[in-house]
């Protein structure tokens, strides 16, 4: 019996000790010593290397959905990731009456367990100047309907992204130079027949940035 009252007691000066520490932890920590700040500088150089003009896509995938589809006609929605044209040449970099444009093709849709292909020519799409800048020297592409289109009298060729067609473009390049940054993205509208096979389907819109 002595010796289950000794075991006892160990235990309780034990959990005891656990305790304590843990207390005394808690004081240290909110004890407070001093303040010291750092300051963080940096020197950005004036860029000496050739500037540059460049396209950049915000994502390189997009999903259409169904929207707007008849008892004849099915329709699908999207719209095409912002596209941004950044220019940090110097005037001297760009060739005189030098402009910029940006062109988009596409490929036929690929059916994901062999159905048959849609063609580009069923994809249009409706360009959009987000941030043309204030020159007003950068315009965006027309309106490109699609092959589904080709009764409607107001519909005009060419029918879909077959070819280059154009997103935006810059009226002189040198003339904008100063805002140096422009963005855009597209209304994009796949339309087929009611009789279109179900599936999933997968097609590359190819962005192509040109002076």
């Amino acid at each position: 019996m002595r010796s289950r009252r000794l075991t006892a007691g160990a235990c309780a000066v034990g959990l005891g000790a656990i305790m304590l520490v843990g207390v005394a932890g808690m004081a240290a920590a909110e004890e407070q010593y001093g303040d010291g700040e750092v300051d963080v500088n940096v020197q950005i150089a004036d860029i000496s290397e050739p500037g540059v003009l460049a396209m950049t896509v915000a994502s390189t995938s997009t999903t259409l959905t169904e929207n707007g589809s008849t008892e004849v006609e099915r329709q699908f929605t999207g719209q095409l990731p912002t596209v941004t044209i950044t220019d940090t040449r110097s005037a001297a970099e760009i060739p005189a009456g030098a402009g910029w444009y940006v062109l988009g093709t596409a490929s036929d849709f690929t059916g994901d367990a062999g159905q048959p292909a849609i063609g580009a020519g069923h994809l249009g799409w409706a360009p959009n100047l987000i941030d043309g800048g204030e020159a007003g020297l950068v315009s965006e592409g027309d309106v490109v309907d699609t092959v589904m289109d080709a009764e409607d009298p107001d519909a005009q060729l060419p029918f879909g992204l077959v070819d280059q067609e154009l997103l935006a473009m810059a009226h002189g390049s040198a003339e904008i130079l100063p805002e140096g940054q422009w963005t855009a993205n597209a209304a994009l509208f796949l339309r087929t027949p009611a009789t279109v096979a179900a599936g999933g389907y997968t097609a590359t819109l190819t962005l192509s940035l040109f002076e």
